[in-house]
């Protein structure tokens, strides 16, 4: 079924055999020396369902990021694997701090990479891909606003939007305010992380003081009739993301997650990865979750997608022409081929 993801971050999508061979080529000094013995380290096995949990992996993926090759590789590669799964349209976010931090690179050639070799996957896989900075809510806002300054630059140049991720717990967004007012001027989509570990009021904040036209998962606003009304009214998309949610306890079991409410209620609703690496599944295993465990049926994946088209971080005409894409791909009464 061909498919919109529009939720996924670079970090999590790390191919392990790509991370092996990085590590012998920088002689690495790894938890393991074969994929399975380090899947632990990187990937969600047998861990308790919280976010401390699923975090934990990005403290040994972070030591991946040794050049401007690698850097480009793994960019590449998480383009063509959302290709192979028939994803059609990506948006996929990343933090240049992130990507900077263990060898210390200029941040503003750390983005230009990822630019580069994400234009380069886009054109060999034939899918169309926009990419989002993520800011950071613990990191120092002075970061932040080097990091949102170079993506203000690349605005519409490989750069469609700008992301908030972080603790959203003990970090409030208020400091984040001028930051995301300005990308809004400049023409950057805006998507918040909110609702997820905390309640919905931080999906009121995302909205309300920070430009939000999406907001990252977004599952806590069903817990609040008037940010729900806040939600409906503004057209705002939630990136939901299924097996994360439960992985990092957000829900107890996907068959508690609100997303069937979600869909009940008219939101727009997308369904996305979050981090798929770190989650070991693919944008087809979260439909069909979606289906066995929630029971959707072939009209609410589509009009998923259709919310995803809808709501994609493209100038007005592109929007229209990924929705028309996609209503050929997918009839209304009837499964496309091969679903």
């Amino acid at each position: 079924m061909p498919k919109i993801d529009l939720h996924r971050h670079l970090e999590g999508s790390l191919r392990l055999q790509t991370l092996l061979e990085i590590a012998r080529e920088y002689s690495l000094d790894l938890p393991a020396n074969d994929v399975e013995n380090l899947r632990p380290f990187v990937q969600i096995t047998d861990d308790p369902p919280n976010h401390e949990a699923f975090l934990s992996k990005f403290e040994v993926l972070r030591h991946f990021y040794r050049s401007p090759e690698t850097i480009s590789r793994l960019a590449y590669e998480a383009v063509a694997d959302a290709a192979l799964d028939n994803i059609h349209y990506l948006e996929l976010r990343f933090s240049p701090q992130a990507l900077a931090r263990v060898r210390g690179f200029n941040l503003a050639e750390v983005t230009d990479w990822v630019i580069t070799a994400v234009r380069q996957a886009s054109q060999d896989y034939n899918i169309l891909v926009g990419l989002i900075i993520s800011l950071v809510r613990h990191e120092p806002i002075a970061q932040a606003q080097e990091v949102a300054h170079i993506a203000y630059d690349r605005a519409g140049q490989g750069i469609v939007g700008i992301d908030l991720a972080g603790d959203e717990v003990k970090y409030p967004p208020t400091p984040f305010k001028p930051i995301f007012k300005t990308a809004k001027e400049v023409g950057l989509g805006v998507t918040i992380h909110a609702g997820e570990w905390a309640s919905a009021l931080g999906v009121r904040q995302a909205i309300e003081e920070l430009y939000a036209s999406r907001v990252g998962h977004g599952v806590r606003a069903i817990e609040n009739s008037q940010v729900l009304k806040l939600v409906q009214e503004r057209n705002i998309a939630l990136e939901v993301c299924l097996t994360s949610n439960l992985q990092t306890g957000v829900v107890h079991s996907v068959s508690h997650h609100p997303l069937v409410d979600m869909l009940d209620l008219n939101l727009l609703a997308t369904l996305n990865t979050d981090d798929p690496s770190v989650s070991n599944l693919t944008l087809t295993d979260e439909y069909v979750v979606a289906m066995q465990d929630l029971g959707l049926q072939y009209a609410q994946l589509r009009r998923m997608v259709l919310n995803a088209a809808a709501s994609a971080f493209l100038p007005a005409d592109g929007r229209q022409q990924l929705l028309a894409h996609f209503h050929k791909l997918l009839p209304e009464n009837s499964l496309p081929v091969g679903c």
